[in-house]
């Protein structure tokens, strides 16, 4: 069953805002790390940004919270975490759910 199948997933919502000077090295860390999501049982959703490129919102699942700490603590995409830094990006976690 698709629906039970979504509705037990894990879904955060990250919001990102970059300052101008940081929007090159986010996308590199973005490219980096983006590709490793299915690996984790994870999928980007949607991925929305504002028309400068200063926000970016992104909407990711996971099969389980595990495949989530799994993914974030993967050292590939550690790895890439100085590019996030030189980026200056802030960033905002929020875990969330299907509403029917």
């Amino acid at each position: 069953n698709a629906t039970a199948s979504q509705s037990s997933r894990v879904t955060f919502v990250l919001i990102v805002r970059i300052p101008a000077q940081g929007i090159e090295d986010f996308r590199a860390y973005e490219d980096a790390v983006l590709p490793l999501l299915p690996e984790f049982n994870g999928r980007l959703e949607r991925r929305l940004r504002n028309p400068d490129g200063t926000i970016e919102m992104h909407i990711v699942s996971f099969e389980s919270d595990a495949d989530f700490q799994s993914y974030r603590n993967d050292p590939r995409r550690t790895a890439q975490a100085w590019l996030l830094e030189r980026s200056s990006a802030k960033l905002e976690l929020l875990p969330v759910v299907n509403v029917p």
